[in-house]
């Protein structure tokens, strides 16, 4: 299990860009620029009861970004090849990612606010929802 900067091979932690002074601090998502896609579809998650966990699955085609803009959860990831773990933390990090990697969420803070952009709106037949369809997908290439 991976525990550094870069998940996976196939995901990665992009460093976001903070301005501010001293009334407080800012960060821009801008489609293809911080964001390494034109943004068709943001959403977060919030006041997660203690013990739940969220995700548990993957994308045909779907990229995302995870931004935790408050607070704290766990990102378990697997590409199918190699599986890890970050913890997202800092909303000046955000964990890109790609098609075909099966995610999960855990460990949420009670103050977590977890902001995800995606590049296409929500289309049910895009979800992998079991990880053995998954697993048999991801082994096939």
């Amino acid at each position: 299990m991976c525990l550094s900067d870069d998940p996976l091979p196939s995901c990665r932690l992009i460093d976001l860009e903070v301005k501010g002074d001293e009334r407080g601090k800012l960060v821009a998502l801008e489609a293809d620029a911080t964001v390494p896609f034109p943004v068709r579809r943001a959403y977060y998650v919030f006041a997660t009861q203690p013990g739940v966990a969220r995700g548990f699955h993957a994308h045909r085609r779907l990229k995302q970004l995870a931004v935790c803009v408050a607070g704290s959860c766990r990102m378990l990831l697997d590409d199918g090849a190699d599986q890890g773990s970050v913890l997202l933390d800092n909303p000046a990090k955000a964990l890109l990612i790609p098609p075909m990697v099966w995610h999960e969420v855990h460990d949420f803070s009670p103050d977590c606010v977890l902001l995800v952009l995606a590049d296409d709106h929500y289309y049910e037949a895009d979800y992998i929802r079991s990880v053995e369809e998954f697993r048999a997908l991801a082994a096939n290439g």
